[in-house]
């Protein structure tokens, strides 16, 4: 029984440390910024996240909050829903520029 225990909880960790690992190696192969629109809106909503906190991250040198994160998704869905060309990268998404003409 102590063995099966052992067995049980190495493959708990192996699990846990997979996903954990996951998250990682995703982000360090994201593109961030430079993720064209076509890209960008056949990602899951995990990815799309993880492209924008990246993005953001590039941006201003920390770690957004998440509204911030949250408020870029919006402009980034925003562009990407009206952008003639499929190609333009999610960094040209302008929150400001969304609400307030220039």
């Amino acid at each position: 029984m102590n063995a099966t225990k052992a067995r049980a909880g190495l493959l708990i960790a192996a699990a846990v440390l997979t996903l954990a690992g996951c998250t990682e190696i995703e982000r360090a192969m994201n593109k961030g910024g430079d993720t064209p629109c076509r890209e960008y809106v056949e990602q899951d909503q995990k990815t799309q996240r993880v492209t924008i906190t990246k993005f953001l991250e590039e941006q201003q040198g920390a770690e957004p909050s998440g509204t911030n994160v949250d408020l870029s998704i919006a402009a980034v869905n925003a562009l990407c829903s009206v952008q003639a060309n499929a190609d333009t990268p999610i960094e040209r998404a302008d929150v400001a520029g969304i609400f307030i003409r220039k």
